[in-house]
């Protein structure tokens, strides 16, 4: 299990400054604002006018790009890099839909071709910018806000560690509270410990204290309780940082129910609007997809047809979403077809693949009619890739959280298949190194990780050599 720390680290990746200080808004629009800005003004210089099409584009755009992440602690090479990679998958993919729909022709090629090197230079220009006046930014908020933990444990620990390595987060920690005797706590490092939990009422009110951190274990609801009712003396906000990093939250936020607050432990990511956005990606994308490749499908049809007796599409039986039984569709690659209860997963030269058979599933081209399953709902573009049902009930004794990989529909790809999990998984350990990914998918879906994830598999299949 992962510790406290590691799993803050992990997290704190996601959302590295606070969004509700001035400058972590103003960073949550910089890049939208900048691409979209940067596509009027060349619209202007090169057209003369803002037809129709161009605020088609930069709705598209700022929708693409909303919301901007934080650049502000990475380095200048990793800056460079980070814009280059993420404003080539919103370009591709913008001239992906453009080209599928027919539509590029509308636009100015000499406008497109110079938008391409302008916007990420204008992007670069624009975070250089930020860092220099970060420091106006924070001083028009006043000075940090004085702040203490209450309760030195492991997530206190790690609440205090990601305050202390963020400079923009406006929070000066003076120190922690805690009952314990010395030698039970943590090792402090560099922080102070001010005094016992009857202390802290006192010290709030003499020293100023804006904020408190309450990290007491759930299991001291009644100190939790006291701790509260002494603070309401005080004009502190006051945040309750529950024991949960021991635990591998899988989408975790906060909401309620009838009014009770309760916080979610494991919820799928597609809840409420974010499932829209992903249908709708899904059938959009689809469309366009088989649209392209209709004339490829036929003659793949063909070709498995003339090349070998057999169904030219097996019907497999799979775990979909919720674990219910879905039929999914792939050309068929073997002379015979295995779904049963035992399931012998396919093994470099195996003796089962028709000639032409190897070539697809080499190419992942069998996997092609797969986008009829999304467009019946049963399965997206992007997500955790189905098992044989016999290999879901012998490893989800074996796996601990396998099934929550099925909280959401199965993909056509996913982030294990383009981070090496692909093709066979013979030994345990590959398969809870595919289930790691398909979790960690889970926790950081966006739909930008989603077009990620396409524009890798379109690379990782013509050079990875693993599948077969």
């Amino acid at each position: 299990m992962q510790s406290a720390a590691n799993l803050a680290s992990m997290h704190s990746k996601a959302a590295p400054i606070d969004r509700n200080n001035l400058l972590g808004a103003f960073e949550v629009f910089l890049d939208p604002v900048v691409l979209t800005l940067s596509l009027w003004l060349l619209t202007l210089h090169f057209e003369g006018e803002f037809p129709p099409p161009y605020l088609l584009l930069s709705v598209l755009l700022f929708a693409l790009t909303f919301p901007g992440t934080s650049q502000l602690q990475t380095t200048v090479w990793n800056l460079m890099l980070n814009i280059t990679i993420n404003w080539l998958w919103v370009a591709g993919l913008l001239l992906f839909l453009g080209f599928a729909s027919r539509y590029l022709k509308v636009f100015s090629s000499e406008l497109l071709i110079t938008w391409l090197w302008v916007a990420p230079l204008s992007q670069f220009g624009a975070h250089l910018a930020l860092r220099v006046l970060a420091p106006i930014f924070i001083s028009m908020q006043g000075p940090p806000l004085r702040a203490i933990i209450v309760g030195m444990n492991e997530q206190g620990m790690a609440l205090a560690n990601r305050i202390k390595e963020n400079p923009y987060l406006l929070v000066d920690l003076c120190g922690f509270f805690d009952d314990r005797r010395t030698a039970r706590l943590n090792d402090p490092g560099n922080f102070k410990i001010l005094g016992k939990l009857e202390d802290l009422p006192g010290y709030v009110k003499q020293h100023y204290i804006q904020r408190i951190y309450i990290s007491l274990p759930m299991a001291s609801q009644p100190r939790i309780l006291q701790v509260l009712d002494e603070l309401m003396d005080t004009t502190a906000s006051i945040y309750f940082v529950p024991d949960m990093f021991i635990t591998d939250l899988i989408q975790g936020r906060t909401g309620s129910v009838c009014g009770m607050p309760v916080i979610s432990v494991c919820e799928s990511p597609f809840a409420g609007s974010s499932g829209l956005v992903k249908r709708s990606s899904d059938i959009v994308l689809s469309l366009l997809i088989l649209a392209l490749i209709s004339p490829l499908l036929l003659c793949i049809a063909i070709a498995v047809k003339l090349t070998s007796p057999g169904p030219v599409i097996f019907k497999q039986r799979r775990y979909g979403l919720d674990g219910k039984e879905i039929l999914v569709y792939k050309f068929r690659t073997m002379t015979v077809c295995e779904d049963g209860g035992s399931i012998r997963q396919a093994q470099k030269n195996d003796s089962r693949f028709t000639p032409l058979g190897r070539f697809l599933r080499k190419s992942s081209m069998d996997e092609l009619p797969q986008f009829v399953n999304v467009l019946q709902g049963r399965m997206s573009i992007v997500g955790p890739r189905p098992h044989a049902i016999a290999h879901n009930e012998l490893y989800r004794k074996l796996i601990k959280g396998y099934m929550i990989r099925h909280k959401v529909k199965p993909g056509i790809t996913g982030w294990a298949q383009v981070n090496g999990f692909r093709g066979e998984t013979e030994t345990l350990d590959k398969m809870q190194g595919r289930i790691d990914y398909d979790l960690d998918y889970l926790r950081n879906w966006s739909l930008s990780l989603d077009l990620q994830i396409i524009l890798k598999t379109i690379l990782v299949v013509f050079k990875d050599q693993s599948a077969y």
